[in-house]
């Protein structure tokens, strides 16, 4: 039975600059770096979750649909918070600030290869 997410993963054209982006701009830690047989495995991750994003090498692709929630999706206590301290850090957004939805407030980030990063804060009972 399977039991745990272990790793999902952003397709990225520099690895280096990507582990700056997710590193110093949205503020996850840096988990695994090491070269592998099919390249180097780079992983990031929320301190204090088991779930590590791969930041794996690729060549640039098309990118993605327009409307489409990004390929991560990270939760945050207070992201009107985090929002402004990632923007300070040079996070680019698509949106001018956090909107609410039904379900919470959302807002997206975008990496330096244009993958967005979903960032979700629930609606508190």
């Amino acid at each position: 039975m399977l039991a745990n997410i272990m790793y999902v993963t952003i397709y990225v054209t520099d690895q280096d600059r990507a582990l700056e982006f997710y590193t110093v701009g949205l503020g996850l830690e840096k988990r695994l770096d090491f070269p592998g047989p099919d390249g180097r495995f780079l992983t990031v991750g929320v301190p204090d979750s088991p779930v590590q994003i791969i930041l794996w090498s690729q060549a640039a692709t098309a990118g993605q649909p327009a409307g489409a929630p990004g390929p991560v999706i990270l939760e945050s206590d207070d992201l009107r918070k985090d929002f402004e301290i990632m923007r300070r850090r040079g996070v680019t957004f698509e949106e001018s600030e956090p909107q609410d939805y039904p379900f919470g407030v959302r807002v997206e980030a975008v990496d330096p290869d244009g993958n967005r990063v979903s960032l979700r804060q629930p609606r508190k009972p």
